[in-house]
C-alpha cells in the first residue's frame, strides 16, 4: 500500500512534464529501513523517489512499524542525518537505480514515559517556602532550595532528608546542578554563591561573593566544553553577569552592557553565553573572553525567561542514554555526539509584554518569529527534549504550545484557575508537567493536547516542578514548605 501510494505520486509528476529536469528531480531508488541496532524493518524493498521527505518517511516508518501512536525517528543514511529529502544524503554515493540504500532510522524519544498519577510522598523539613527544586543529570538525586536559607538533599527512594547545607544567610532564590552532577551551585538573595557535594552535603570550597545585588540565574559551562566543569555564569540584579571559577571561588570576568537587572542566563552548547534582561534586551556574549557579539531587540516590556533547543541534552549531558549509547565509550565524546545531533541552537525568550520571540542567535540579530497571543505575562518557556514543540506558561492561567522551528501556534492548554509558574517537559517530549498558583499540577498529553491528569495536593501557590530525566518521577515545591514527589 505504502509503496502503490508513493508509485502513484511519482507517475503524476512525470506525467505532468517531459523536461529532463523532472526526470532527474523524480529519480527512484530501492531502499530499505534499518534500524540503529542492524534489524532490517519488514516489508522489503521499497521502491521510493529520491525526493521523499523526511516527513514521508516519518510516516512510513511508523506505518512498517504498526504504531498507533506515531514515533519521531532521526534518518541517516551513511551516517549523515537526512535533514530534508533523501535525494542530498544520497547523490554522491549512489549512482544507479540498482543501488540499495539503508535508510537507518533511531527513535528521538527512547522509552515511553508513563503520566505520573498520585502523589507518593510528602518531604518536609523546610522551613519556609520552597523555591527552587531539581533533579540531578542522572535523575538520581533531588535538591532543594528555600526561603528558610537552605539547601536541602533529599533521597527519592526513602524519601526522607540526604543532608541539610547551611551557609547561606538569605533566601535561597536558585540552583543549578553541575552537568557531571558531582556539585551543586546555590545563590542567595544577599548575591552570595556556594558549591555543595551532593555525597556529603558538605561545602565545596569558599563561597562566590562579587555582586552587589540578589542572583537571578544560574548556569555551568556545558559538559562538552569542559567535562571537569570548573566554570559557572550567574546573573544579577546588579545588571551585571559574573563568570565564575569555581575551583579557585574567584570571578573569570564580568559581563557588563545591561542597564537593568538581568533575570536569565543561558550557557550554549557553542560558546556563547545568552542572558535577558529587564532593559528589554536579550545580549549574546562569547564566553571564552566575555566579548559582546550582538545585541537581539524586539521584545516591549521585560525579558522574563529564556530557552534553548539544547536545553535537555546540556542538562544529561553525558547521562543521555539512547542513540548514540554505542558509538563511544568515553563520555566527553558522547557529550559532543549528543550535542551535534540537535543542530543549530534556537533561543526562545519571553517577556511582560505578553509575547515570545524566536531567535537563531548564533548568527542573526533579527528575530525567526513573534508569537503572539497569551493575555498576561510569560513566567517559564520551555524546548521539549526532542527539540519539536515549545511550551510557554503565563500568569493569564494557561500554556501554550508553539512549533519550534517556525514559532506556529499549536495548541492552548487550559485548566488552572490561576498563574501558571513552572513547567516541565518528560523526557520523551510526550508529556508536560505545570504548577500553578492554584495549588495543583496539572499533566498535559501532546497527544490530545489536553489535560491527562489533574494532581492536588499542596496547600499553597505550587512555585517550582521538575521531571527526573529518567522520567520516573516529578517533584514540586511551593508557599506551604513541603516538597512533594509524584509517580505512575
Amino acid at each position: 500500500m505504502i509503496k502503490r501510494k508513493f508509485e502513484k505520486e511519482s507517475e503524476g509528476k512525470q506525467n505532468s512534464s517531459n523536461s529532463s529536469m523532472e526526470t532527474i528531480e523524480t529519480r527512484r531508488v530501492l531502499s530499505r529501513f534499518k534500524s540503529d541496532t542492524g534489524e532490517v524493518l519488514p516489508g522489503g524493498l521499497l521502491d521510493l523517489p529520491t525526493n521523499i521527505t523526511v516527513d514521508k518517511l516519518q510516516a512510513i516508518c511508523n506505518a512498517l512499524l504498526q504504531h498507533e501512536e506515531s514515533i519521531p525517528f532521526a534518518f541517516y543514511v551513511n551516517d549523515i542525518e537526512v535533514t530534508d529529502s533523501l535525494e542530498n544524503n544520497i547523490d554522491e554515493h549512489f549512482c544507479t537505480s540498482e543501488d540499495v540504500i539503508e535508510i537507518v532510522y533511531q527513535p528521538l524519544a527512547i522509552f515511553k514515559v508513563r503520566a505520573v498519577t498520585r502523589c507518593t510522598g510528602s518531604l518536609e523539613g523546610h522551613k519556609e517556602a520552597v523555591i527552587s527544586v531539581a533533579f540531578s543529570p542522572d535523575g538520581t538525586c533531588l535538591a532543594s532550595g528555600s526561603g528558610d536559607t537552605t539547601v536541602r538533599f533529599w533521597d527519592i527512594y526513602t524519601q526522607t532528608p540526604h543532608f541539610t547545607c547551611e551557609g547561606h544567610k538569605h533566601w535561597v532564590l536558585y540552583i543549578s546542578w553541575s552537568p557531571c552532577g558531582s556539585k551543586l551551585a546555590s545563590a542567595c538573595k544577599n548575591g552570595m554563591i556556594l558549591l555543595w557535594n551532593p555525597k556529603t552535603g558538605e561545602q565545596i570550597g569558599r563561597a562566590m561573593t562579587g555582586h552587589k545585588m540578589w542572583v537571578t540565574s544560574l548556569c555551568w559551562e556545558p559538559f562538552h566544553k569542559n567535562p571537569e566543569c570548573q566554570y559557572l555564569v550567574s546573573a544579577s540584579k546588579d545588571c551585571d553577569l559574573r563568570v565564575w571559577d569555581t575551583k579557585r571561588a574567584q570571578t573569570v570576568r564580568i559581563l557588563s552592557g545591561h542597564t537593568k537587572s538581568v533575570t536569565c542566563v543561558k550557557w550554549g552548547g557553542s560558546g556563547l553565553i545568552y542572558s535577558a534582561s529587564q532593559d528589554r534586551t536579550i545580549k549574546v556574549w562569547r564566553a571564552e573572553d566575555g566579548i559582546l557579539c550582538r545585541t537581539l531587540e524586539g521584545h516591549a516590556h521585560w525579558v522574563n525567561t529564556l530557552a534553548l533547543n539544547v536545553d535537555y541534552v546540556l542538562r544529561t549531558g553525558p547521562f543521555q542514554l539512547g542513540k548514540n549509547a554505542d558509538k563511544t565509550d568515553n563520555l566527553l565524546e558522547y557529550a559532543k555526539i549528543q550535542y551535534k545531533s540537535v543542530g543549530e541552537e534556537i533561543l526562545v525568550s519571553g517577556s511582560d509584554d505578553f509575547t515570545l520571540f524566536l531567535w537563531k542567535p548564533e548568527k542573526e540579530k533579527k528575530s525567526i518569529a513573534r508569537m503572539t497571543g497569551h493575555q498576561q505575562l510569560i513566567n517559564d518557556v520551555k524546548f521539549s527534549p526532542d527539540g519539536r514543540i515549545i511550551a510557554s506558561a503565563s500568569f493569564d492561567k494557561s500554556i501554550k504550545l508553539w512549533e519550534s522551528s517556525t514559532g506556529k501556534y499549536i495548541a492552548s492548554l487550559r485548566g488552572h484557575v490561576q498563574a501558571v509558574y513552572s513547567i516541565a517537559w518528560s523526557a520523551d517530549s510526550r508529556l508536560l508537567v505545570s504548577g500553578s498558583a492554584d495549588s495543583t499540577l496539572k499533566v498535559w498529553s501532546m497527544k490530545t493536547k489536553k489535560l491527562s491528569q489533574d494532581l492536588p495536593g499542596h496547600a499553597d501557590e505550587v512555585y517550582a516542578v521538575d521531571w527526573s530525566p529518567d522520567g520516573l518521577r516529578v517533584a514540586s515545591g511551593g508557599k506551604d514548605k513541603v516538597l512533594r514527589l509524584w509517580q505512575n
